[in-house]
């Protein structure tokens, strides 16, 4: 089985290979090559099943390196963070928009070529809800972006499921939230402050957090974003429901409850509140979701807070 994954050097990318080369897809071995593509890969892993091919996804070269054979699995996770896109039009729209649709036509183009059709896994976002959100929310709930990025995953996601009509691709997208905890304190992502209260804390750091400790968000761990990435892959064709996109469950908690359990864990969280509304109304006003679709397919949370802070946290 040949698997793709794009955006492989990224925070989710990196935790993806490694699963895919310990479990496999159906099983354990069952991934018999495995294409890295990133603009850069700062460590590739030690596995004769790693072919690495650095360049822009959209890229006719790079497209012509990584489909020269056909592909069975795609797990498509490349893209430029919404802060950066909302500031960089132009680069946003060629590596969100234009590389996904560059991406998803030569798969399909493939799928006639090889007479073999492309399982494709789109990480897309709970973006594409835009701004405004109703007090409940549940798979039927009509998605109004208010960024760039999350129209273009919106685009992405209609492209993918047009193109699974037509019998090209076998498409399945995932509209995340935002995965904790990455590195360092990242400015990419208008929701870093997710991930920087849980490595504040371990680290013993001051932060000012930009939204409130009452602010509610979806909070999903690395691992769990993982586990649900390769269930997407793992889920057979035959009665899924017409658009293939779901929103897997998440943990809809206060920023204030995280805080209080990594204080528990750690002791003390050095963490300030200085709220900024514009960050807070995009990602401290999250609702409950319920997608009921996601949960019959078999899509999962963490669990619990303190799993969550514990899966948050390692190192896999």
């Amino acid at each position: 089985m040949r698997v793709l994954v794009t955006g492989a050097n990224g925070f989710v990318g990196v935790a993806l290979v490694r699963r895919l080369l310990r479990e496999g897809i159906a099983c354990a071995g069952d991934v018999t090559e495995l294409l890295l593509v990133d603009q850069k890969v700062d460590a590739v892993p030690a596995d004769a099943r790693v072919r690495v091919i650095t360049g822009d996804i959209g890229a006719p070269c790079t497209l012509d390196s990584l489909l020269s054979e056909a592909i069975d699995i795609v797990f498509h996770l490349a893209s430029m963070p919404g802060a950066q896109a909302e500031a960089d039009h132009v680069q946003g729209d060629r590596i969100n928009l234009y590389a996904t649709l560059a991406l998803f036509e030569r798969l399909a183009q493939q799928a006639e070529a090889h007479a073999r059709v492309a399982r494709v896994v789109f990480a897309s976002s709970v973006g594409v809800y835009g701004a405004s959100l109703p007090l409940q929310m549940n798979e039927h709930t009509l998605p109004r972006p208010t960024t760039s990025y999350g129209v273009h995953k919106l685009i992405g996601e209609q492209i993918l499921y047009d193109w699974t009509r037509r019998g090209k691709l076998d498409g399945r997208s995932l509209r995340l939230p935002g995965i904790v905890a990455r590195p360092g304190l990242s400015t990419g992502h208008g929701s870093a402050f997710m991930s920087a209260i849980f490595r504040s804390a371990q680290l013993g750091r001051p932060y000012t957090c930009p939204v409130s400790p009452s602010a509610t968000a979806w909070w999903m761990s690395r691992a769990c974003c993982v586990d649900n990435l390769l269930h997407a892959a793992r889920i057979p064709s035959d009665g899924l429901h017409t658009e293939r996109v779901w929103a897997p469950p998440t943990l809809r908690l206060e920023v204030g409850a995280i805080v209080d359990a990594l204080v528990n864990r750690f002791g003390s969280a050095p963490i300030d509140y200085a709220p900024q509304e514009a960050i807070e109304r995009l990602f401290g006003r999250q609702p409950s979701l319920v997608d009921r679709r996601a949960i019959e397919a078999g899509f999962q949370h963490d669990g619990t807070i303190d799993a969550l802070i514990m899966r948050a946290l390692a190192d896999d």
